[in-house]
């Protein structure tokens, strides 16, 4: 399983790339296993800014549709617009070409409240 160590993470299986105030999120390794093939990401809050914890969209696979959950208060500037043709990215390359989001920052200390790679790591009993 690939769990990147210059990421972070949280318990709802996301990951966190920080650069400054902006935060590319995607879901894991791991998040995409459980789920199977991926079918469509559904992103409806672009431009939109959220509090941590809030939906910010929904990711569909063959056998369910899951909630995605903001790691970090902030607005929404940017989808990864790839996926709407090709949302197989997240399955083939969930921390690279697969990413979802991009996040403003809109309180630092929250990234604080996110998981190491080795926390994640042990919160999987990997």
């Amino acid at each position: 399983m690939n769990i990147p160590s210059d990421l972070k993470y949280t318990k709802d299986h996301e990951w966190i790339k920080i650069e400054g105030d902006l935060a590319t999120i995607g879901i894991t390794d791991f998040a995409q296993g459980e789920l199977g093939d991926i079918v469509y990401v559904e992103v409806e809050t672009l431009d939109e800014t959220l509090d941590a914890e809030e939906v910010f969209g929904t990711v569909e696979a063959v056998k369910t549709v899951s909630d995605l959950f903001l790691p970090l208060s902030g607005e929404i500037v940017e989808f990864n617009e790839n996926l709407e043709d090709e949302p197989e990215q997240v399955n083939t390359d969930p921390y690279g070409e697969g990413w979802m989001i991009k996040v403003k920052i809109s309180d630092a200390s929250e990234i604080d409240n996110l998981l190491s790679a080795d926390d994640y790591k042990a919160l999987l009993g990997a």
